[in-house]
């Protein structure tokens, strides 16, 4: 009776595991808390190689190819491929038909934008954050990279330059309305430049 006893107290982690015994699978949202935790714990070493064992159980999970590719480049320096595994997981989003997750795309944008920015590519991180906020114009976290860049905002005309004195008059009408410009990027409140 001694000896049951003692196997009762042993837990799962204890338990040798057999080749019948069912294992307990990582779901692809436990790996994404995961990993970013790890990425907001200035841990990218680790959120990489979580990611990195996500992507191979879930390649064809446009999040976690996201995550990935954007650790890629802060984790591994590889900053080709971390851009290029950024665009497959978008263009995979696409595949699958998620048009209507309008913030899985501002995610998917925002890992591309620093991706980007890993790399040295300023105006496209400043590009891709825009076509985030396409998809969810207040994103916090789309704003915060925009403002901690300093980008500004399009012209109230695209075509005309921003000295142009119609854009300039139309900025300051539209900074005074409320109305936001630059197609409606969300970055109402910065006034005219």
């Amino acid at each position: 009776m001694e000896g049951h006893d003692e196997l009762k107290k042993k837990t799962k982690a204890d338990a040798p595991v057999s080749p019948t015994d069912p294992v307990e699978e990582i779901m692809p949202s436990e790996y994404l808390g995961e990993v970013k935790d790890h990425i907001k714990n200035g841990k990218p070493l680790q959120a990489y190689s979580l990611a990195t064992e996500a992507v191979s159980k879930y390649p064809e999970n446009p999040l976690i190819l996201s995550y990935y590719g954007y650790l890629q480049s802060i984790a591994a320096a590889k900053y080709r491929t971390g851009i290029e595994t950024c665009k497959r997981a978008i263009a995979l989003a696409g595949e699958q038909g998620l048009f209507g997750e309008e913030a899985l795309y501002a995610v998917l944008y925002l890992n591309l934008g620093r991706t980007y920015l890993a790399a040295g590519m300023k105006q496209d991180a400043i590009d891709s954050f825009r076509k985030g906020l396409k998809f969810k114009s207040q994103s916090t976290e789309l704003l915060k990279e925009l403002r901690g860049m300093g980008a500004r905002k399009e012209t109230p005309v695209a075509f005309l330059g921003r000295s142009n004195p119609i854009n300039k008059y139309l900025g300051k009408v539209l900074y005074k309305t409320g109305h936001k410009h630059g197609g409606g990027q969300g970055n109402k409140g910065h006034g005219p430049r």
